[in-house]
């Protein structure tokens, strides 16, 4: 598989990863009971497996070690860190206050992984 492949898959992941969160986030602001279907608990896992693969996929196909460029572990670290706020916002948070200071910085660091990836610095303020 190409880079370019690679990298069209990584990006239209991420695009369906944010609308699936935010879908998700909205439904549990508002108590849905649509947060219960199957799909909704399937679909998002299954899409991130696929971004993450591709990410994946990238690093092997460029030759990239996420030890020799900084920018590339601040994503993965910043990864973790989305990933215990978004479980915080949409299942383990125990008050609606947490769930959405949970919410508000998983979407903070969602955008300081576009803003690595775009600037391809740790730090890209």
């Amino acid at each position: 598989m190409t880079y370019a492949l690679l990298k069209h898959i990584h990006l239209a992941t991420i695009v369906i990863t944010l609308a699936l969160f935010l879908l998700r986030g909205a439904w549990r602001l508002t108590d849905s009971p649509k947060l219960n279907q199957k799909w909704v608990k399937i679909v998002p896992h299954t899409n991130d497996a696929i971004l993450l693969a591709a990410a994946i996929g990238m690093l092997i196909v460029a030759n990239l070690n996420p030890l020799d460029h900084g920018w590339i572990m601040a994503k993965i670290i910043a990864l973790l860190a989305y990933i215990l706020l978004g479980t915080i916002a949409l299942k383990r948070g125990k008050t609606p206050l947490q769930r959405n200071l949970a919410f508000i910085g998983a979407l903070a660091v969602f955008a300081y992984m576009i803003a690595v990836a775009v600037t391809k610095q740790a730090w890209p303020v």
